[in-house]
Order: structure tokens, then sequence, then C-alpha cells
């Protein structure tokens, strides 16, 4: 018998998922516990509606994030800090600072958690940061640490 999952069930598949199982176990255990659902026309038409959604939603995110990645190569942020004498910077420059300077100045919003930033900035300079917008789309953007 061919049943549709509503719930992740342990070595049968995952949510939304069309499995092929005995009869007696879709009847006694899956169909009573409301762990899955025949799969006759209508639900399956739902789960094709539902994955073309799904694919589309991901379509969308993609694009977003290569449109934003093609924005963040012309973009320049510039921070300005103080340093000491000796050309140290007072704290560092780090990746929440960098995302609200490219808020501000140029509109464009990312998540502080998906600039690549190894280490705090902590000296005057040129940095070329990677960005993860998406999981196969990633951006770079440059930053100009100078003085105050």
């Amino acid at each position: 018998m061919k049943v549709i999952l509503t719930a992740d069930v342990k070595g049968q598949g995952k949510k939304d998922q069309l499995i092929e199982v005995s009869d007696g176990y879709a009847r006694n255990f899956l169909l009573p516990r409301k762990l899955a659902i025949p799969a006759d026309n209508q639900s399956m038409t739902e789960l094709k509606n539902k994955e073309a959604a799904k694919q589309h939603k991901i379509d969308t995110e993609r694009a977003a994030a290569k449109e934003i990645a093609a924005k963040l190569e012309s973009v320049v942020v510039k921070i300005k800090v103080g340093a000491g004498a000796d050309g140290h910077l007072y704290g560092s420059v780090t990746s929440k600072e960098i995302a609200e300077k490219l808020q501000k100045e140029h509109g464009i919003t990312v998540d502080k958690r998906k600039i690549a930033l190894q280490a705090p900035i902590k000296a005057y300079g040129t940095y070329v940061l990677d960005v993860r917008l998406y999981t196969d789309v990633s951006g770079k953007i440059n930053v100009v640490v100078a003085d105050a």
C-alpha cells in the first residue's frame, strides 16, 4: 500500500515522503496513529503542490541572494576607528559593526553571522571578506578600516 507520511517515521522515511508499506503495517500502525495518509489522487495532488511551493521558495531565496551578492561586489564599507601610537586599534572591528554599517550606508541587509571573519580586525587596512548568502551563493565585501 502506498502512503504519504505526515511525520518522520524511524526506519521508513521523512515527513511528506511517498513510501510503499505492507497493508497491515499501514492499517494497524501508521494510519491509526496519524503518521501517514493513504496515497489517493487528492493527497498526491496536495503533495505535488507542496513540493512545487517549496521549490519556488528556494528559487526565490536563491535569486535574492544572487542579487545581494552582485550589489556587494561594488560596495566598499568604510569604518573609522581610533588607534594608539603604535597603530593598533582600540578594540577591534567585528562582523556586527560591518553589518550595521552596510545597512546604514548602503541599505543592504546581511546577517552578521553570514560574514566570514576569521578573527576580529585589529589593524588599519583594506580587507576582502566572504559573505555566505545562501547554501551555494556567496559574495565578497570590501572593508576599509581607516583612522577616525
